[in-house]
């Protein structure tokens, strides 16, 4: 999915702490694709296939759900973690810019927080429009500034103080990509009607005892010990917690953010 996490505990941490946050916005993704049983759809920089499991319930049996992505353990986790009620989803490693498929190929296309990490944001484009059919769909989310969500500008000041001096910039990728510019990208590549929402939801996360430190390590952990050793990552953990006391609900769990999804 990105290059952002090369230096993280690994896809399966990935995946299970990033679960809480990515899947309320899945589901939004999918609203916006429209899909319907029979489609077939790829999932672009898919990493552990969040996006593509939850294809593969729409559009049903008759249905084919493929997922990409350039990070090899994040296909190995997708693969491991995928549904077996369904057809098999196939997973491949492939960059964004070079997909393995025939023109034509899909009738939608789904992107959940990667068009961001594209070194060709416009290349990766050109592709889907390539493997899409004609009317077909592409459907993307995207985050809003991180000064609007509590919990991702905690884990910014946290890597601030904590990450050492390349931290600011990798963390920086993953708000890099607005809404504005991914549709003037789309329309570009020649999407002709394109249109974008902003959802907003508060997110109940895990006891941030645990899940603050746990994430931090699965996106940042290499950054952080790198710089300060591991009394750097849990005093990291703890800025985070401590950060997010005036979000703590009555059952000690947190409330968190809001991407913008085109």
């Amino acid at each position: 999915m990105t290059d952002t996490h090369g230096r993280s505990e690994g896809p399966e941490a990935y995946d299970t702490h990033s679960a809480p946050i990515m899947g309320p916005f899945v589901a939004e993704l999918l609203d916006a694709a429209d899909l319907r049983p029979g489609d077939a759809v790829l999932d672009l920089a898919c990493g552990t296939g969040f996006a593509a499991h939850a294809a593969a319930a729409l559009v049903g049996p008759t249905g084919r759900v493929s997922g990409v992505d350039i990070d090899e353990g994040m296909i190995r986790v997708a693969r491991e973690h995928r549904p077996r009620l369904y057809p098999d989803i196939d997973f491949t490693v492939s960059p964004a810019d070079r997909l393995p498929f025939e023109d034509a190929t899909f009738d939608a296309v789904l992107c959940q927080q990667g068009v961001q990490f594209f070194p060709d944001l416009d290349a990766a484009l050109a592709e889907t429009a390539r493997v899409v059919r004609p009317k077909g769909r592409f459907a993307a989310t995207v985050w809003a500034p991180v000064d609007r969500q509590p919990y991702f500008l905690a884990q910014q000041r946290a890597l601030q103080q904590y990450g050492g001096p390349d931290a600011p910039r990798y963390f920086a990728r993953a708000f890099s990509c607005s809404a504005e510019r991914l549709t003037t990208a789309l329309r570009t590549a020649g999407y002709g009607d394109t249109a974008h929402r902003e959802v907003t939801f508060g997110i109940a996360l895990p006891p941030l005892d645990e899940y603050a430190h746990g994430h931090l390590a699965t996106l940042w952990g290499g950054l952080i010990t790198e710089a300060g050793g591991e009394e750097a990552l849990t005093r990291a953990g703890e800025l985070i917690r401590d950060q997010l006391a005036g979000h703590t609900a009555p059952t000690a769990r947190r409330r968190s953010p809001s991407p913008r999804s085109c």
